[in-house]
């Protein structure tokens, strides 16, 4: 399934998921700048993610960290903002694009840039969890953008998205219920997860769970309570 937009408009202008998209896509231009430099330039990309990218085992002390490097920390941050490849970004800013503006909708502006970089925190340690020992950085939007897809199966698990279906050579756009299209995907996610546990390198699946489930509770904790009226 690979959904391509929904039927849910927004009441406000959504600002703040427009921002990290463009953030990420200027990220992304330095990234490629870096790499058109011929081999040098291919090793000076892989360096930028190197530095700035999480790597699990600085995060908990258990590979060195040279003093030329950031601190551990804020690589939780930047890692947020990075990613590996066009395929990686552009999956990653459209599933943004599609379920985010309506999540920054019912949370505001400045709640959902929080709830979106908390959700990142929470899958980035989660990730860190499975694999304190690894040293292969995680780079990506995928880990806060799982939590945006949490809290939308929650506000709006009977909202449509048009979505394209691929079985072989069958190719067809159905409308499909965002609890089908999301369902699908967490369930995809945990039992890929199980499958590549203990594995190095590839598709960080635990942090994807981390997030989704980070980011159903985060809505409950930032989602703006309703003002009751008194006689």
């Amino acid at each position: 399934m690979f959904p391509l937009k929904d039927d849910n408009p927004s009441n406000t202008a959504p600002i703040v998921t427009v921002a990290l998209i463009v953030l990420n896509a200027l990220v992304y231009l330095y990234q490629i700048s870096l790499a058109a430099g011929g081999p040098e330039g291919v090793q000076a990309f892989q360096a930028f993610i190197e530095e700035f990218g999480l790597v699990p085992c600085r995060l908990t002390g258990a590979c060195r960290v040279g003093a030329e490097l950031p601190l551990p920390m804020l690589t939780i941050f930047t890692s947020m903002f990075m990613h590996g490849g066009l395929f990686h970004i552009g999956g990653n800013m459209l599933y943004l694009w599609i379920f985010g503006n309506n999540v920054e909708d019912t949370l505001g502006h400045t709640r959902y840039l929080v709830f979106y970089l908390l959700a990142g925190v929470a899958a980035a340690l989660a990730q860190t969890v499975v694999g304190p020992s690894s040293s292969v950085p995680m780079v990506g939007a995928s880990g806060a953008i799982s939590g945006v897809l949490g809290a939308y199966l929650l506000l709006f698990p009977g909202a449509h998205v048009t979505t394209l279906i691929i079985l072989g050579f069958f190719f067809r756009v159905v409308q499909v219920p965002a609890m089908v299209v999301l369902g699908f995907w967490i369930v995809l996610q945990v039992l890929n997860g199980l499958g590549s546990f203990g594995a190095s390198g590839g598709v960080a699946f635990f942090a994807h769970i981390g997030g989704f489930v980070a980011g159903m509770g985060l809505l409950y904790v930032l989602r703006p309570r309703a003002r009751s009226r008194t006689a």
